[in-house]
């Protein structure tokens, strides 16, 4: 039996009754009240000063009625605080969704509200097993947008998942296919000794140069522009961080992947991989990771979500040894028991050899 825990937060559960599939069908209606805000751009527009309905939808342009109800239903949510016949900003909406706030998350809320008119194409896709827009589109100026999302999206995530995740006394890390490099920079934060890589494509790079110039580790960051699908890894690794990569690429690429990975680790060397694995018999769950498999056929040519045991055998064919799974704290997590370790083999490095974690942190497979 799959627990609640298991299917994750995605969904409720299992579906048996048509008021319980009618009731899964009618969650769109408070994210297109979400959407609606955006497209008004209305916490912007709200700052940080307190309005009524009147004043508020003469500085928008709409109706009055209009705006009532989106506002009541966004303070119903939490994203606006209301007070008698006024209406303010909560916390996300004066800062994440404020545009005049130095943490609002311009890229990520774009690509967010793309998004939800392209998964209305799901039929298409379905019917063709082709995407409908490819997320791994060549154009500089979309990769350079794109990036800077996945940057929005991991700030808060990537220090605490870096706290977690012991490099031991690793001197290099290769952020593989790592953008912004915000994971990156937050290992870096918490290891001083550490020098690290970031690999990705020239305009991912960009972007990766603009944040590592305002972090205080941010000198210790080189770039290595690279399409590690068909070129070889330069150089030799620590430690090669592989973070939400894997689910783009089928698994001989993802295999191929692995060999030119295991071939630039240094002997006992470590891979970890930060993805949306599945972890029941059947491959189901977490639900979030079996949802995202969706967003794998409508923007990539091959991708999906993968069983954390199917993965653990491709790296044991590709020559990896000591496989494991690495639990981390809840609320912490990027996914739901998404993070595999696997070691190089060759004799342990004392300088790679990970500390020993708790019980608490880690179990092996």
């Amino acid at each position: 039996m799959v627990s609640a825990s298991d299917r994750g937060d995605a969904v409720k559960p299992p579906i048996t009754t048509f008021t319980e599939f009618r009731e899964a069908v009618s969650a769109y209606r408070l994210p297109f009240v979400l959407l609606a805000a955006l497209e008004l751009d209305l916490c912007t527009v709200i700052g940080n000063r307190a309005w009524t309905i009147p004043e508020l939808a003469k500085t928008l342009k709409v109706s009055e009625r209009g705006l009532g109800i989106l506002c009541r239903n966004l303070a119903m949510a939490g994203v606006l605080k209301k007070q008698g016949a006024l209406y303010r900003n909560s916390k996300v909406g004066a800062t994440a969704l404020n545009a005049h706030h130095p943490t609002y998350r311009r890229e990520y809320l774009a690509l967010v509200r793309d998004h939800w008119s392209e998964w209305l194409r799901l039929p298409e896709a379905v019917k063709t097993g082709r995407p409908i827009k490819s997320e791994t589109s060549d154009d500089p100026d979309w990769r350079r947008r794109f990036t800077w999302a996945m940057h929005y999206r991991t700030l808060e995530l990537a220090p605490a998942i870096a706290s977690q995740v012991k490099v031991g006394r690793a001197r290099t890390l290769l952020d593989l296919g790592g953008g912004p490099g915000t994971y990156a920079l937050a290992f870096l934060a918490r290891h001083p000794r550490l020098q690290a890589t970031v690999c990705d494509r020239e305009a991912a790079l960009e972007v990766a140069r603009a944040i590592a110039a305002t972090h205080p580790a941010g000198r210790r960051l080189s770039y290595l522009p690279l399409d590690f699908t068909r070129e070889t890894i330069p150089g030799h690794y620590d430690v090669i961080w592989y973070s939400n990569v894997l689910h783009m690429y089928s698994p001989a690429d993802n295999q191929a992947i692995f060999r030119r990975i295991l071939a630039a680790l240094e002997p006992g060397g470590r891979l970890i991989i930060q993805d949306a694995f599945l972890h029941d018999r059947e491959g189901l769950y977490p639900a979030e990771a079996s949802l995202f498999a969706v967003s794998m056929l409508l923007f990539t040519e091959a991708g999906d979500t993968y069983p954390a045991a199917e993965v653990t055998r491709w790296l044991k064919t590709c020559g990896f040894v000591r496989v494991r799974l690495l639990r981390l704290k809840q609320g912490t997590k990027d996914w739901e028991g998404g993070i595999l370790e696997a070691v190089a083999p060759g004799p342990s490095s004392r300088k790679t050899a990970p500390r020993r974690e708790s019980k608490e942190n880690s179990t092996s497979r």
